[in-house]
């Protein structure tokens, strides 16, 4: 019995303590969330009313397949990184750095894109 309070306990102290590698790879996850949904509402509203071709749609699923790996780059730079550097509090601004890089991405890259396809069809 005692062990089973123990093992509760130590869970619950790690789940305290800093990990910069699953804040990393939560914040790619969100993200990744947040991109597909704009991707999804942005480009829905500008292909409204146009053909009813299935191009928009393939296009749709390549630029959400095509992000991935862009975030994944980032996650798999926290995820190599040891226990010890894991939970070191030093890391941080260099974290805040790749955060805030991966929501510009998430947030502005949807508008961007729809915004450039835009302007090639009226180019053409």
């Amino acid at each position: 019995m005692g062990k089973a309070f123990s093992v509760g306990r130590n869970r619950g102290q790690s789940r305290g303590q800093l990990d910069w590698r699953k804040r990393m790879s939560d914040t790619v996850a969100y993200a990744l969330l947040v991109y597909t949904g704009l991707q999804i509402f942005v480009t829905m509203q500008a292909i409204e009313g146009d053909s009813a071709s299935a191009l928009p749609m393939l296009a749709l699923v390549v630029l959400v397949g095509a992000i991935i790996p862009m975030f994944r780059r980032f996650e798999r730079r926290w995820e190599h990184i040891g226990d010890a550097a894991a939970a070191d509090p030093g890391r941080r601004a260099a974290f805040r750095k790749d955060q805030v890089s991966i929501w510009l991405l998430a947030i502005g890259l949807p508008f961007l894109l729809t915004g450039l396809f835009k302007l090639i069809a009226a180019l053409f």
